[in-house]
């Protein structure tokens, strides 16, 4: 008993210090002075947020596992924050042009918050187009090349060459194809996604078990009822998995590709605020990036256990 609320409250222990530290050591005359304390306004609401939940574990379990769980996490996280604002902001032991306190930082979503908006529509229309080519480009090829011997003679080795190769590689090539660097940033972020899916589908079709479309023969299955109903089926958390990879990359290549002559979206406003040397608000688009990133994780997750619900333990993460 004592342990478990002992993990409980290590969040808010941590967080404790950590504003403790924040007001009673004053902030470097090196650093740029804020107009208001945001780093510690962010602790205050992380703070509220997490007693609300603190209390409502006292009544409800799942929630009381849960905090169990995550709440030395928090407290890592805290500390670590903790510590970055005493090396930054506090002692200004790092050079102060790239490593801004953690006031700056923070300050940046209240400040720039339209323009980061804007930027984060701009590179969510950007990553759901080029995505869903590469997704339905790549299934439908993993289907292919999984079902038909002959398709996957031709295609193997395409996937084999051109995979491997960073999708961002083929920028020069890509940029004196297209006419925009929209188009080609969508072209892209299309192929980052196509190779995974490809090869994670297919692989997942070919390690289907034979019993499974011997059963269907038997029953009198004819071949689109195979494919369907009992081959897609049993190689989803194979293709979950290449969704997975694929997320990943398109982020990577989202962002370098927007650096191409994009006139919005995160990848831009990222080369832009470092071209001015305003390396706060770099900070700051990272960790937007960051969190936009484990949001879409975090949703595909969600769908993933609930239409594989049936296979669950077949992946493990």
């Amino acid at each position: 008993m004592i342990l478990k609320l002992s993990k409980k409250i290590s969040f808010i222990i941590s967080l404790l210090f950590a504003v403790l530290f924040d007001v009673l050591i004053p902030n470097s005359d090196l650093q740029p002075a804020t107009d208001k304390p945001y780093f510690r306004y962010f602790l205050f609401i992380l703070g509220g947020v997490y007693v609300v939940f603190f209390i409502i574990s006292f009544i409800n379990k799942k929630v009381s596992k849960k905090i169990e769980a995550i709440g030395p996490l928090l407290a890592g996280a805290v500390l670590l924050l903790n510590i970055i604002n005493i090396v930054c902001s506090k002692y200004s032991l790092l050079p102060v042009l790239f490593f801004p306190s953690l006031d700056r930082v923070f300050a940046v979503f209240i400040n720039d918050r339209e323009l980061l908006i804007k930027c984060v529509i701009s590179s969510g229309k950007l990553l759901i187009i080029g995505f869903a080519i590469g997704a339905i480009i790549g299934f439908t090829t993993g289907i292919c090349v999984g079902f038909n011997k002959k398709i996957a003679y031709w295609v193997n080795p395409l996937t084999k060459v051109i995979g491997p190769i960073p999708a961002t590689s083929w920028s020069p090539l890509v940029l004196s194809l297209f006419s925009t660097s929209y188009q080609a940033a969508i072209f892209m972020i299309a192929l980052a996604v196509w190779f995974p899916i490809t090869v994670m589908t297919s692989n997942g079709i070919q390690n289907v078990q034979q019993t499974y479309f011997e059963v269907a023969d038997t029953l009198g299955a004819n071949k689109f009822y195979k494919i369907f109903k009992v081959g897609i089926p049993a190689a989803l958390p194979s293709v979950f998995l290449g969704v997975f990879y694929a997320t990943t990359g398109s982020f990577i290549t989202l962002v370098t590709a927007e650096m191409f002559g994009c006139k919005s979206g995160i990848g831009w406003y990222l080369n832009w605020q470092k071209s001015m040397m305003l390396y706060a608000n770099v900070y700051a688009g990272l960790i937007l990036l960051a969190v936009l990133c484990n949001l879409i994780i975090t949703l595909l997750f969600r769908i993933k256990d609930r239409l594989l619900e049936w296979q669950k333990g077949v992946i493990k993460w």
